[in-house]
């Protein structure tokens, strides 16, 4: 008699082990994150120590926007030439030192230098992990797998406003950069110990590993940016991500400075609403990875799949259009929460979509691509706010500019990859 298996006995039999590079993953990418929302939780500390205006914070903000875009696509090659483990390793460094320098600066010059090199750096951490999920993961489990790594950013948002003030308040804001990125390197030494491609871990069991290339093989080429940049397929997530990163800067960097001009909160206080609004945020890059990998193994298609969840995020979104009018502040951490994990779970099936469409040769490389006409559109909305904030002193415009894009976004990617087709080149 035939024994029957049940799925969670074949679960537990097949192993885990791809989890666990999930979870490097998510630690690098909170990692990320703490750095990189520091200043935005610093800025009215900052602004009042080194007598910033709102250009000025603008500026800084900018130029490690233009260097996060020239380093996206450096890494994206450096990526798919070195792989994950090296690739990763490197931008982890970079950005680690460019961070800490933050804590010896003077001057805004001196400030975005020190933001720059943070750019570099911090623009290795997303096509090095893609590439990592595109190297452990079955297509089917992508994007669920790319929700939880990509949450690490919500977590990393969650952390700083809980940890930086009290090192601010007790030691001073140049001291948090300090302290923070020494203590990052913990995950530096985990990261290369533990990383290998799956036919490199001696521990992977056998279903495992038959799990993660369960899917149809694809040569694995070099492929250059030219010839990547022939495809309309390129250009519908590169112009999905130049749309829709520049609003998650945006929440990144002046969330704070919006709750305390709306609500009178301080360094201190604004730390509760922050909280909320990226444990909100948390759960929406989560819910998006699993509700598309969750309609693909009830059999619709990819691109059905990934543009149903993306038009429920765009929609999601729109209510931010009116947070500036509500009275309470609980209502706008409310709609601001929403609207982030919104973006999240956008961002959770945006990511994933190089690699429906690109051989794994290429995923690194198209995702650097768009990576960089994100940070393109960041470095346009930071002038775009400060130009706004400085003459204005309103968010009007600036919300209904966010509360819109997303729509437009899927529009463009449709109409560039109806299909999401597997591009043969």
């Amino acid at each position: 008699m035939t024994d029957i298996i049940r799925p969670e006995d074949a679960a537990a039999r097949m192993g885990r082990y791809r989890w666990l590079i999930c979870s490097l993953l998510f630690a690098a990418t909170a990692i990320n994150y703490v750095d990189r929302q520091m200043i935005g939780v610093l800025k009215s500390t900052i602004s009042a120590d080194l007598g910033w205006s709102e250009t000025t914070y603008a500026d800084v903000i900018f130029w490690f926007q233009a260097a996060y875009a020239v380093g996206y696509l450096s890494f994206g090659r450096i990526v798919d030439v070195a792989g994950a483990r090296i690739g990763y390793s490197i931008a982890f460094v970079i950005w680690t030192v460019g961070h800490t320098l933050c804590g010896f600066v003077n001057t805004a010059t001196q400030f975005s230098i020190a933001r720059a090199i943070l750019g570099v750096g911090e623009s290795g951490n997303f096509p090095s992990g893609i590439k990592a999920v595109s190297e452990w993961f079955p297509a089917r489990e992508r994007a669920f797998a790319t929700g939880v790594f990509n949450a690490g950013a919500n977590i990393g948002a969650v952390v700083t406003p809980l940890v930086v003030p009290a090192i601010t308040l007790a030691y001073g804001w140049r001291m948090a950069f300090i302290v923070t990125g020494a203590a990052s390197l913990i995950w530096l030494v985990a990261w290369i110990a533990i990383y290998r491609r799956p036919r490199e871990v001696k521990t992977l069991s056998p279903a495992e590993l038959a799990h993660i290339e369960s899917d149809p093989v694809h040569p694995v080429e070099k492929i250059g940016w030219g010839r990547l940049l022939r495809y309309r397929e390129t250009w519908a997530f590169a112009l999905g991500k130049f749309l829709t990163d520049p609003i998650w800067w945006l929440f990144l960097f002046w969330t704070p400075d919006f709750l305390q001009k709306r609500y009178g909160l301080d360094l201190v206080s604004f730390g509760p609403p922050l909280v909320v609004i990226y444990l909100i945020s948390d759960f929406g890059s989560v819910a998006g990875g699993w509700t598309s990998s969750t309609l693909m193994k009830r059999g619709m298609t990819a691109n059905r799949a990934r543009k149903l969840t993306m038009l429920a995020c765009a929609i999601a979104v729109m209510p931010i259009f009116f947070v500036q009018y509500v009275a309470s502040l609980w209502g706008a951490v409310a709609i601001l929460g929403l609207a982030t994990a919104a973006h999240q779970a956008w961002s959770a099936n945006l990511y994933t979509i190089p690699s429906d469409m690109f051989p794994k040769g290429a995923v690194g490389s198209v995702v650097g691509i768009g990576g960089t006409a994100g940070a393109i559109g960041g470095m346009l909305m930071a002038k775009f706010v400060g130009y706004m904030l400085q003459t204005t002193g309103s968010y009007a415009v600036i919300f209904a500019v966010a509360g819109s894009v997303y729509v437009i976004g899927l529009l463009v990617i449709h109409l560039l990859s109806p299909r999401l087709a597997h591009v043969r080149v």
